[in-house]
């Protein structure tokens, strides 16, 4: 079902091209700015409150799911709350800490509040030789059993990622194909991109150690409610656009600090015509923003995804018509092009044609970000129709087993019937890796694919910062699967207009 989200209760600005914004933010340079529309005072009530009882107020997605885990029958941007907590996630980097605060802090002898709200997924640090990490596997290992976690993604033979059944892989897509992302809920993960989540409706973010040991002994966390920036995505999206381009025109419009402690609200056309796996990509970058979460409207797309996956019982919540936004934004995704974003940053937004004819020496497919199965349907698509050879090394990994598994075993659309893994083996790629984190955030340095050296790479990761993927000199242009793909093809940026 789609729903359609209520204008911000201020107004708003209109502007002339794909941007409209509201609130007291001021417009990017290079943007004129229409008239001002005036909205109409609301009625006055005809009757009390006493006579009615209490007044609804109008709250976005963010304020109404607190309001419900706090309790409350209103909330507004700023207020402190104790939020009830459906799922805590952390993984192997984060995990072995959260719980020697929780230890420190609660005592020995304590007992987490709910074993059976704790899921645990290894996926950083995994495949590789570093006897600190995997010291951390092996931490969390003994915390399982120590405290009958049940949802405990283990992996025991480094060697072969297939004879770990319970192995998964990345912790965000692990999440939702394994059933625990729902709409309504509150998530909190020791991990920025847990905002990876919103796709499906759900108050989901990332904390620091400390907070997921509070919430370890106690299911609460103290948090401040933020407020909320709507996008409007609308337009029928071409074909050579996919959501990361979507999302870096937004991080390029508003900055790395534009979002700060905001929840960012997408709705539209363009998002209602999404896939579930196109708007976890949408709603994972937000925190690129600075956001403290991103939400889409949960609908039939997400209900079919969820229910495939569990039986437990959820409740979508949508955002009232006439609830305050502080900003809005209004984008025709028809009349945006495929982008990157240049070194050193998120925000360093540039079209894939400005950048065209630049050296690259390698292409990388993967993470939370862009290792979807659907992220490496489209860059086979693209190889697949050029019939060329890529002429960098183009390093593939997977983000879980079940991606690794349909590039094997699942026919590619529209291309003779043939796998992705064929495709990419016809292209001159490497085999894809075992499914993990890799180098999306460097690791130690035997480290798949990791940037040993100072080389430049396109990739469909979710960070450029100096040494993000490795090497401090090494410079990363952040891109689609289809742009990842073209530049493979090129030696150099491109864009995938010229192969599509």
């Amino acid at each position: 079902m789609a729903h359609s989200v209520g204008s911000s209760a201020c107004g708003f600005l209109a502007a002339e091209g794909s941007l409209r914004r509201s609130g007291h933010g001021k417009p990017r340079a290079g943007r004129s700015v229409g008239p001002v529309l005036a909205i109409a005072a609301p009625l006055a009530p005809t009757r009390t409150p006493a006579a009615t009882g209490s007044v609804k107020k109008a709250m976005t997605m963010t304020e109404k799911i607190l309001a419900k885990h706090s309790d409350n029958t209103y909330l507004a941007p700023g207020q402190n709350i104790w939020t009830k907590v459906d799922k805590l996630m952390t993984h192997d980097v984060c995990g072995p800490g959260t719980f020697g605060i929780f230890q420190k802090e609660f005592g020995e002898n304590a007992e987490v509040w709910d074993p059976e709200k704790v899921v645990i997924i290894p996926d950083h640090y995994i495949f590789t030789s570093d006897e600190r990490a995997n010291r951390n596997v092996d931490i969390l290992r003994d915390m399982v059993k120590r405290y009958k976690i049940k949802y405990f993604y283990d992996i025991t033979n480094r060697g072969d990622f297939q004879a770990n059944p319970d192995y998964k892989g990345v912790c965000h897509i692990a999440l939702a194909q394994e059933g625990h992302c729902k709409p309504g809920e509150v998530l909190f993960g020791t991990d920025s991109h847990t905002c990876n989540a919103g796709a499906f409706g759900q108050f989901a973010t990332g904390v620091g150690n400390t907070d997921a040991g509070f919430i370890l002994g106690t299911g609460k966390l103290l948090i401040k409610v933020p407020p909320t920036i709507r996008f409007v995505l609308d337009g029928q999206m071409p074909p050579y656009l996919m959501a990361k381009d979507l999302i870096l025109q937004i991080i390029g419009e508003i900055t790395v600090a534009g979002g700060t402690y905001k929840a960012m609200e997408f709705t539209g056309t363009a998002i209602e015509s999404m896939s579930m796996e196109e708007r976890m990509t949408v709603c994972n970058m937000v925190v690129e923003a600075g956001g403290k979460n991103g939400m889409c409207p949960p609908d039939a797309i997400t209900f079919d995804y969820v229910t495939q996956r569990t039986d437990e019982p959820f409740e979508p919540v949508y955002a009232d018509g006439g609830a305050g936004y502080i900003e809005e934004y209004r984008f025709d995704v028809s009349k945006i092009e495929p982008l990157v974003a240049a070194p050193h940053s998120p925000d360093n937004r540039k079209t894939a044609r400005e950048c065209s004819g630049t050296k690259i020496d390698r292409v990388y497919i993967g993470s939370c970000t862009g290792g979807k199965t659907e992220d490496f349907f489209a860059a086979a698509q693209l190889l697949h129709k050029s019939g060329q050879q890529v002429k960098v090394p183009t390093f593939l990994v997977p983000a879980t087993q079940k991606v690794w598994a349909d590039l094997y075993g699942a026919p590619v659309p529209g291309c003779d019937g043939k796998t992705a893994a064929q495709i990419f083996a016809d292209a001159g790629c490497p085999p894809p890796a075992s499914p993990s984190c890799a180098a999306c955030l460097g690791g130690p340095k035997d480290t798949y694919a990791r940037m040993n050296t100072p080389e430049v790479c396109v990739s469909t990761t979710n960070r450029n910062f100096p040494g993000r993927m490795g090497h401090k000199d090494g410079q990363v242009y952040l891109a689609s699967p289809f742009t990842a793909a073209a530049s493979a093809l090129s030696g150099t940026v491109a864009d995938p207009r010229d192969y599509l």
